[in-house]
């Protein structure tokens, strides 16, 4: 609030004007940002061309006009709905014309209006008016006069607190005797809205009205209370810690004189050694030192100074510019590959031709490959051969069952322990920003609440955006364009199709006997040797002997089983040697049962001959593949047909086809047409406890029931696979190689496939090959008559 002095003329001498002169129709000025009173003069800028030939008008006549605020304060052409009734009659006492086009009035409010109609509207706006004569007040009337002093009393209260009190204002509040000038020069100085001062205005009585202002000035006078308050401790605040700090600086000369060190001077120095060190980009920099400002206005043993302190100890430790040097020897480079993994060919031609094209190009983007394949192939075990072949740093993080994005992307700093996510504290553990970052089973991400860290890893995944990856703790871009991901999965279905199309799917399948054999001789067998602290003495596991453990006493596409079954004859030679059993030890196949117990599998004796019914099917699983018997009866009944063996939907819809199929060709095996009316045919698949699913058993049952139905029985050496129709067309599968290599291992000697899958054989390995021979079929005619055994 601010009351102007050169407003005391015009409240002192308004009693003289002669209201009767006062024409009753003229022009209409509409303004926008003001609610004008009687009494004030105030300057006025008039730029709009109604607003122009408004002021021309008066000027031309008497110089009265009629000022009134218009509703909507943005709008530049306002209709005369769009304008209050109730306004002020003013008197232009100075016109000044401005190079700008505008004009510059000088105004003074004289008397309440309220227009009654409009004359003109097009070129400017021309009103009739009623002046509005206000009831007189008794000066004797204690009830006002009490009022009157509790309005001066405020105002001086404010001006006090604001600092603009003196003794001219003091002279001119008291000159005023009448409430309604009283009211309505406080309502000009008070900072309220236009529709709060249009209210004032229209309140004709004027104890009423000032009894309206002294509540506006109340309230004033709380807020600039208030306000007052809040910059006294504000300054104090700033006094407080220019007095530390200057303090600081005191004792800090004074150690530094007395030859002491200042703990937190030397932590701050620390920092700045350890920032400089880091090297970091310039946007990592400004922050560190933003930081650092921050820590050193703190007090050390403040929470916040202990959270700044956590953030800058992780900002120096990042590697932002700390690479490893590639290796681009493509020969050393092999020749290491080949001594961590025995075969594998296709993976390590993948790794030598992204060292070729990064030697040839050393800014290219890291790439993002994704190892599939059932359990104990090798899949983690291959990334730490291939960081060895290029000389660079491995880290490693298991991603199953993880369900909360803050895993990798972090949480925020607004939390209590919050930490960087997964990703940037691997980085940090391994203090390199070109590693070989392994993440396994990128499968069994899961999702809740918490968010989707497989989304979150879209952004540290796509070569496009990794190279400004952003953490929520550290929220500052970091580049990992430079790392390489190799992520690993027994599976392709469960990971997101998103995430999927940012990687290179590379398959390893699992392995043949004789890969078997040679990975336990390299590999399995020197190091479990060691580890049973074996390393001196000279043990021997012949071939028979490797051969018949990996086939009696394991059944997996991979190796893992196979290595704890050697642990478990070198923990037993362990404890012969401890006993003092000394000398050189052969294991033969004879002596295994001592060592590893009864076989476990058996898997050339599951089918001794051929059998009438029975077809050997083969199914891909997570571990690998396997064979799958299907067996059907024909019992007597009421033309039903019968599934056991926990079959899924589509394996349930591939019998049916088998049925129909079937059905169809009744002829061909010499039965008559009615002879499904009293016969059920139950398709059973043995292990019953686990489920089973999929379409490539479909000639397998086709197979089994003809065989039951022409009492041909089909051969135990052959296997099949295949999706079959109506029509009998044999349909392509997948995982071949999975299933051909279940199949070798339970001496499948024959494997009909789809003719459509025929090209896949030549990848292969060659021992496979030999060993195994396969018939493409395009129907199931073909298909039986290699089936039977004839």
């Amino acid at each position: 609030m601010a009351i102007s002095i050169t407003d005391t003329d015009s409240i002192l001498n308004f009693a003289e004007e002669d209201l009767d002169k006062i024409p009753n129709v003229m022009p209409l000025l509409p303004v926008r940002d003001i609610v004008v009173f009687a009494d004030m003069l105030f300057p006025l800028f008039v730029g709009r061309d109604k607003s122009v030939n408004a002021v021309d008008e008066a000027i031309s006549k008497d110089n009265f006009i009629f000022l009134a605020t218009q509703k909507d304060f943005e709008t530049d052409d306002p209709k005369a709905d769009a304008i209050f009734t109730m306004g002020t009659v003013c008197k232009i006492l100075r016109v000044v014309k401005i190079p700008n086009g505008q004009t510059k009035l000088l105004v003074r409010g004289i008397v309440r209006a309220q227009i009654v109609k409009y004359r003109k509207k097009r070129k400017f706006f021309m009103v009739e008016i009623q002046i509005i004569k206000e009831p007189k007040v008794s000066a004797k009337d204690i009830a006002s006069q009490a009022l009157m002093r509790t309005v001066g009393q405020n105002c001086e209260k404010i001006l006090r607190i604001n600092g603009e009190m003196n003794g001219e204002i003091a002279a001119l509040l008291a000159k005023i005797t009448e409430p309604g000038k009283l009211a309505d020069i406080v309502a000009t100085n008070l900072k309220l809205r236009n529709e709060e001062c249009q209210m004032i205005l229209e309140i004709i009585d004027p104890i009423k009205r000032l009894k309206k202002v002294n509540r506006f000035l109340s309230k004033e006078v709380a807020l600039s209370k208030m306000q007052a308050k809040i910059q006294a401790n504000v300054r104090d605040e700033i006094t407080k810690n220019q007095r530390d700090y200057f303090l600081r600086e005191q004792v800090r000369a004074i150690n530094k004189e007395l030859g002491e060190t200042d703990e937190k001077y030397e932590e701050i120095i620390e920092y700045e050694k350890k920032i400089k060190k880091a090297k970091m980009p310039e946007h990592a920099l400004e922050e560190a030192g933003k930081q650092l400002m921050r820590l050193e206005q703190m007090h050390p043993e403040s929470s916040e100074a202990s959270t700044v302190r956590t953030y800058l100890d992780w900002l120096v430790e990042l590697p932002w510019s700390k690479y490893t040097k590639d290796n681009y020897d493509i020969k050393k480079s092999k020749a290491i590959l080949d001594k961590h993994h025995y075969g594998l060919s296709e993976i390590k031609d993948r790794i030598i031709e992204y060292l070729s094209v990064k030697k040839l190009n050393p800014d290219m983007k890291g790439s993002i490959l994704c190892f599939t394949g059932p359990p104990g192939v090798g899949k983690t075990s291959l990334g730490k051969a291939i960081s060895k072949s290029m000389k660079r740093k491995f880290v490693r993080i298991s991603l199953g069952g993880i369900k909360d994005e803050a895993e990798i992307r972090g949480h925020r700093r607004t939390y209590i322990g919050s930490l960087p996510g997964r990703v940037l504290q691997s980085l940090k553990q391994c203090k390199s920003s070109n590693p070989v970052f392994m993440m396994d089973e990128i499968d069994k991400i899961g999702s809740d609440f918490r968010g989707d860290p497989a989304s979150a890893l879209l952004e540290a995944l796509d070569p496009e955006q990794n190279s400004e990856f952003s953490d929520h703790y550290v929220n500052l871009n970091f580049d990992l364009s430079k790392v390489m991901f190799i992520l690993t999965a027994n599976v392709t279905d469960t990971i997101p199709p998103a995430l999927l199309d940012r990687m290179e799917i590379i398959e390893l399948s699992g392995y043949t006997e004789e890969e078997k054999t040679a990975i336990a001789k390299r590999h399995l067998i020197p190091r479990q040797k060691d580890d049973s602290g074996l390393k001196r003495r000279k043990i021997n596991i012949n071939s028979k002997a490797l051969s018949a453990i990996i086939n009696g006493y394991t059944s997996e596409a991979g190796v893992r089983n196979l290595e704890r079954q050697l642990n478990k004859i070198f923990r037993k030679i362990a404890r012969k040697t401890v006993e003092g059993k000394k000398g050189a030890l052969a294991i033969t196949e004879s002596v295994l049962k001592d060592y590893l117990g009864l076989p476990k599998y058996y898997p050339e004796m599951d089918k001794e001959e051929s059998q009438v019914g029975v077809a050997t099917g083969l199914a891909w699983t997570q571990t690998g593949g396997e064979v799958l018997y299907v067996e059907v009866s024909l019992i007597p009944g009421k033309n039903e047909l019968i599934t056991t063996g926990q079959l899924g939907d589509v394996m349930e819809e591939s019998a049916r086809a088998a049925v129909s199929y079937a059905r169809a060709h009744l002829k061909d095996y010499g039965l008559k047409k009615n002879f499904f009316e009293h016969t059920d045919i139950h398709i059973h698949v043995p292990a019953g406890a686990i489920p089973k699913d999929g379409p490539s058993a479909g000639v397998a049952m086709a197979t089994a029931l003809i065989s039951a139905l022409s009492s041909k029985p089909v051969s135990k050496d052959v296997a099949m696979t295949g999706e079959i129709t109506l029509r009998g067309r044999v349909l392509p599968i997948g995982g071949l190689k999975e299933k051909t290599l279940g199949g070798l291992r339970a001496g499948i000697k024959k494997i009909i496939i789809p003719k459509k899958n025929e090209q896949e054989i030549e990848k292969l390995p060659d021992n496979v090959k030999e060993k195994i021979q396969f018939i493409p079929v395009k129907n199931m005619d073909e298909a039986l008559k290699t089936a039977f055994d004839v």
